[in-house]
């Protein structure tokens, strides 16, 4: 079966990483011929995050490849597409481009309101229902939480299916018995990108009152230029490679987020790695956070900054209640959000859409 994944970036985004790249030895074993056609390269992400003109330049670059690509399509059995074929181009001309073969579609973030909230009235006039219109186009959707998912559901797409975003459990350390951290200073951890970063804004009161009674650091995976009043941040540089291993030298995860409809489609993947290296968490109660941690069982849910503090004081003081809470994350993440649970489901998706379209099922 030849299969051709058309990807919003390459493995440097972290969405085409967790959503499709670490899937492909997985299809490779089962017999599916995989080829990636990412439209945004790692050069892109880089001029994104410095606020580089350029980005602009590898963008077009992106977008001109990937419509040769498509302009030659004729040996694929299957397309699995990462929420849209062009960024901002309307559905009635995008849809000249969609390949006349099965289409799976996928969302792991709620990317429909990029269009119907923009500010821009003529963006939102031509575009707020182009994701609606590609749902409806697809063989399936596959959504990253339910929030994507009744979306796609409403919008009146045809098949559509739950798939969290998972991490690999070979590549995260589930360190049980850590040192005292009353020994040293405690380590609070966030993993984002210098995009995501501004959520750390809304807690920083918090962090700072904590600073001012406890030994902490925040450490800060991904960030640029991050600075936080009276808090000790160290920033650490991403890398595939090492983020597993910087996550699990850590204490207490964290995820705050404000309950607004874009940060509702979030698959609250930081939440995952950090409970699959055994940490507790603390994150808002938005979106895919809700099915990810139960309250006082994986770590806190907190709304409020004085739930906030009263969340990381309870387990910067209490080592016991990090360990159990950290065990008790990283059995969820070994049931439910792991690519060894996930990956036999999405191969045997893939091969019911193909199965579908030549009348089989």
């Amino acid at each position: 079966m030849n299969v051709l994944f058309l990807t919003r970036y390459d493995r440097d985004g972290a969405s085409s990483r967790y959503r499709f790249f670490q899937y492909i030895n997985y299809l490779k074993e089962r017999g599916f011929n995989c080829e990636i056609l990412p439209l945004l390269n790692q050069q892109y992400l880089h001029h994104l995050y410095t606020g580089d003109y350029r980005k602009y330049i590898h963008a077009l670059k992106g977008i001109f490849n990937r419509l040769i690509k498509l302009l030659r399509l004729n040996h694929y059995n299957l397309v699995i597409l990462e929420k849209e074929i062009f960024p901002y181009m309307p559905f009635f001309i995008e849809n000249y481009f969609i390949p006349n073969v099965p289409i799976v579609v996928d969302y792991d973030d709620a990317i429909f309101h990029q269009y119907d909230q923009h500010k821009n009235k003529i963006i939102k006039s031509l575009l707020s229902s182009k994701i609606a219109s590609i749902m409806n186009s697809a063989t399936l959707v596959t959504a990253g939480n339910n929030y994507i998912a009744e979306y796609a559901r409403n919008t009146g797409a045809r098949w559509v299916e739950v798939l969290p975003t998972v991490v690999d459990l070979s590549k995260y350390t589930f360190v049980q018995n850590k040192i005292n951290a009353e020994l040293s200073r405690l380590k609070i951890v966030w993993i984002g990108t210098p995009k995501t970063q501004k959520y750390l804004l809304h807690i920083a009161s918090v962090l700072t009152r904590l600073s001012q009674i406890y030994k902490i650091q925040l450490i800060a995976i991904g960030t640029h230029n991050l600075h936080l009043p009276k808090t000790e941040v160290i920033s650490v540089p991403w890398s595939e490679e090492t983020e597993a291993q910087d996550i699990a030298q850590c204490d207490i995860g964290i995820m705050p987020l404000p309950d607004e409809p874009w940060e509702r489609g979030k698959c609250g993947l930081k939440l995952i790695q950090y409970m699959a290296c055994g940490l507790p968490v603390v994150a808002s109660p938005v979106g895919a956070n809700l099915d990810i941690v139960q309250h006082g069982v994986h770590g806190f849910l907190a709304s409020t900054n004085e739930e906030w503090a009263t969340a990381l004081e309870t387990l910067i003081q209490n080592a016991d209640l990090r360990t159990r809470m950290g065990l008790a994350g990283r059995r969820r993440v070994e049931q439910h959000y792991a690519l060894q649970v996930t990956a036999p489901k999405l191969a045997h998706l893939l091969e019911s859409v193909v199965a579908k379209a030549q009348g089989v099922l």
